[in-house]
């Protein structure tokens, strides 16, 4: 494949990525809107139980910035609250911070500081202690928005930026709150946004889609002259469809591998694409699989294509340290002393593919999670241990150690195996052997 083949497969998963992305998004944005909202439009959360022994509870609310648009269209808050004894009035107010501190200040109160989903009350309260009496919190002129009065009151607050505090208080400032009630929001843009999402990642989903199928059309166009004749030869009854190569080169430099992670960090950006478009290609062709019992040639070709780039990066660099000779940027067979082929099947069962790369495959992932890591990112594999074990020989003799060397290649072949398979290339079980 081409260095524009391999950009436009590059671009195509990239834009497919990000399409996907924007279609989750948005069907999340639009979902919630459709499903949550009230006749009003507004979502709310969870009720709330309030029982404090004090005068005041204040939730202070940070608006950042100055956004280019009219604040009273980004959204609205609603806040509902009522006294456990109906014929208490209760008071509601919206102000800035700066004055509803001021107005408590010497009297006892509560600033809710955090949530925790753990508990049954969620809210998180720091006490403010003091020995004075609130005046009537209704008298005072600072309040944004207020409602007070017995039985449901209802607060709605069009958002606006600064440093607020939501404050909620007996009408007539004794102290001692038995509250309930819930907060719940509407902002008449998520719609739009949503749907917005979903046009914007649905261009993008087909035009990436577009650029890989126009890449495995043209590989297909090609197929006589781009691939080596061992993919069209089949499997034999009792081998593996993999062709798996790795010539150790020598004379090695014995300081190279010190930097060749530095090296390699252009190939490891490509093969992040790469691998993005492989696991598209993975589900498009599980889809074509099930129902025509077939694998997209076009799309198998580059499935390989990934896997052999993979394997070259992996066998000058950490899986192997076998060569100097600097993987080159292509899918294309050939031309390094790393490589790989899979045979094409014909035919592929249509059921085993539901189950093959999970159910079946789970004995050899816990090999292999041994071989290249599984303990996560900060544990390496045997693989890795035993290529450093070669490269600190190789510092000192000048040599990589034969032995460690089939050793490192056998791991590494049981892996790709195994990749095979998972890739749903084969219906063939892979072998639990190192050796050809």
């Amino acid at each position: 494949m081409s260095a524009g083949k391999v950009i436009l497969v590059v671009v195509g998963a990239f834009l497919l990525l990000v399409g996907v992305g924007l279609l989750i998004g948005g069907g999340a944005l639009v979902g919630v809107e459709r499903t949550l909202s009230d006749e009003a439009g507004f979502i709310a959360a969870k009720s709330l139980r309030l029982e404090r022994d004090t005068y005041a509870v204040l939730a202070p609310v940070e608006i950042w910035g100055d956004w280019p648009w009219r604040w009273d269209s980004l959204g609205t808050v609603r806040i509902e609250a009522e006294s456990s004894d109906r014929e208490k009035p209760v008071f509601l107010g919206i102000a800035p911070r700066q004055d509803a501190e001021s107005y408590l200040r010497g009297v006892a109160y509560e600033e809710v500081t955090g949530f925790d989903s753990r508990r049954e009350h969620r809210a998180i309260y720091e006490e403010h202690p003091g020995a004075a009496a609130p005046r009537s919190p209704a008298s005072l002129p600072f309040w944004q928005t207020s409602a007070q009065g017995a039985g449901k009151q209802t607060l709605t607050w069009d958002i606006a930026p600064g440093s607020w505090a939501v404050v909620l208080m007996n009408a007539d400032g004794s102290r001692g709150l038995d509250l309930s009630g819930s907060v719940a929001a509407r902002a008449p843009w998520l719609l739009g946004v949503g749907i917005g999402l979903l046009a914007g990642g649905s261009l993008l989903a087909a035009l990436g889609v577009l650029a890989i199928a126009l890449v495995a059309r043209r590989a297909r166009a090609g197929r006589a002259g781009d691939r080596p004749e061992s993919t069209s030869v089949p499997a034999t009854a009792a081998g593996f469809p993999l062709t798996f190569t790795g010539e150790r080169t020598e004379p090695l430099s014995p300081w190279l591998w010190l930097v060749k992670w530095f090296l390699l960090i252009p190939h490891y950006v490509v093969l992040g694409f790469l691998w993005a478009g492989l696991v598209i290609s993975w589900v498009l062709s599980l889809v074509a699989i099930l129902f025509t019992g077939r694998y997209p040639r076009g799309l198998f070709d580059f499935n390989v294509g990934v896997l052999r780039w993979t394997w070259r990066v992996g066998f000058y660099g950490y899986s192997a340290l076998a060569t100097d000779q600097y993987p080159p940027f292509t899918l294309r067979s050939g031309g390094h002393p790393a490589d790989l082929d899979v045979a094409y099947p014909e035919t592929l069962g249509r059921g085993l593919v539901l189950v093959k790369w999970w159910v079946l495959a789970l004995p050899h992932y816990a090999v292999i999670a041994f071989f290249q890591g599984g303990g996560g990112p900060h544990y390496g594999g045997l693989v890795l241990l035993l290529s450093l074990f070669a490269a600190v020989a190789l510092l000192f003799t000048g040599r990589h150690p034969r032995n460690l060397f089939d050793l490192v290649l056998g791991m590494n072949r049981w892996s790709y195996r195994v990749a095979v398979y998972a890739a749903l290339m084969t219906d063939r079980y892979p072998p639990f052997r190192l050796d050809e």
